[in-house]
């Protein structure tokens, strides 16, 4: 095991390191032996959006995904953390049609376009936006979908003790080999509720995902069609110019990484076996990122340079810094 040096993510501006971030890491096998560790591979974080891929195994496991017969585009739409362009949206509103419903069944609130095109162009429309721009709204329909093919309560559908709030729980209870009945508990930005876990716990879950071996027939088939289709279709996940797009493009679907709010990332990689829990402390973004890249180049995943580094620029769109990893931080 390394030594367990955090990760050190330093911002530049000219020849200075004017802020730093600090971050913890694990990679683990899906026997929840930890290989590699950078902080504290038991600091207990909430997973947040990172964990959307082990969420929308249930949609497959119920029997709802073939139900209602979903493409795989729809199946990447469950587990993104999705921009709102209109490739997104129109998908959205498609399938909610499809199961008979509509946006105003679903729960996750609206925000702005976290991509940045389609919020200019909703401004200029004078456009509100709605639950459907939220970019955990293919997984809540995604919760819709399943909910109405077993026949539970449609409103709700968010609470703590609403069956499909029950079911993602037992699912990461069980990838994690965890207990959540006195886990910490809050509400993730979307509504639902989110749990504080141990890291070393999320990166077993994922890495169970990636090595889908032990798991039961039907889990070990979820696994590996939400895998596929969030490989085969990356723009659905994030979207364009988006880290989590970039590097699944970049590596032609070897493996996923997707983001949690509050500098959280999680990386799925079944070449090697194993599963990435990564966590910020001060929740940015930016510093998950590069952290994110310069894990995966560690391990002899990732060789696009261009990731380990992320331009800093001024008003004016001139170069002025960059994000990048400290000197020494995989001793």
């Amino acid at each position: 095991m390394d030594a367990k040096n955090p990760l050190i993510v330093d911002v530049t501006r000219g020849a200075m390191v004017e802020s730093r971030h600090r971050g913890h890491s694990v990679v683990a096998d899906r026997h929840g032996k930890v290989l590699h560790v950078w902080g504290e591979a038991e600091k207990i974080i909430y997973p947040r959006s990172a964990i959307k891929p082990l969420q929308a195994l249930a949609l497959i496991e119920t029997g709802a995904a073939d139900a209602f017969n979903l493409s795989d585009e729809e199946l990447a739409l469950a587990a993104a953390s999705h921009g709102a362009t209109p490739e997104h949206t129109d998908m959205t509103a498609r399938w909610l049609d499809r199961i008979g419903l509509g946006v105003q069944n679903l729960e996750c609130g609206g925000h702005d376009p976290m991509d940045k095109q389609s919020f200019r162009d909703m401004t200029r429309r004078n456009e509100t936006p709605s639950p459907i721009h939220n970019n955990c709204s293919g997984k809540h329909v995604g919760f819709l979908t399943t909910a109405k093919h077993l026949g539970e309560p449609l409103a709700g559908y968010t609470g703590l003790d609403h069956p499909v709030q029950r079911r993602l729980a037992a699912i990461l209870e069980d990838m994690g080999d965890c207990d959540l009945s006195q886990a910490p508990a809050g509400s993730d930005g979307c509504g639902i509720p989110v749990y504080g876990i141990p890291i070393n716990v999320m990166a077993r879950a994922l890495a169970r995902m990636a090595d889908p071996v032990d798991l039961a027939p039907e889990r070990r088939e979820a696994a590996k069609r939400i895998f596929a289709a969030m490989t085969a279709h990356p723009r659905l996940v994030a979207g364009p110019g988006r880290f989590d797009t970039k590097v699944v493009e970049a590596t032609k679907g070897a493996f996923v990484v997707k983001t949690g709010a509050e500098g959280v990332y999680a990386g799925i990689l079944p070449e090697a076996g194993l599963g990435i829990a990564l966590k910020i402390e001060d929740g940015a973004r930016r510093a998950a990122e590069v952290a994110m890249a310069a894990v995966l180049t560690y391990l002899g995943m990732l060789d696009r340079t261009e990731f380990l580094e992320a331009p800093i620029h001024n008003a004016k769109g001139e170069a002025v810094g960059v994000v990048r990893m400290a000197a020494g931080w995989d001793n």
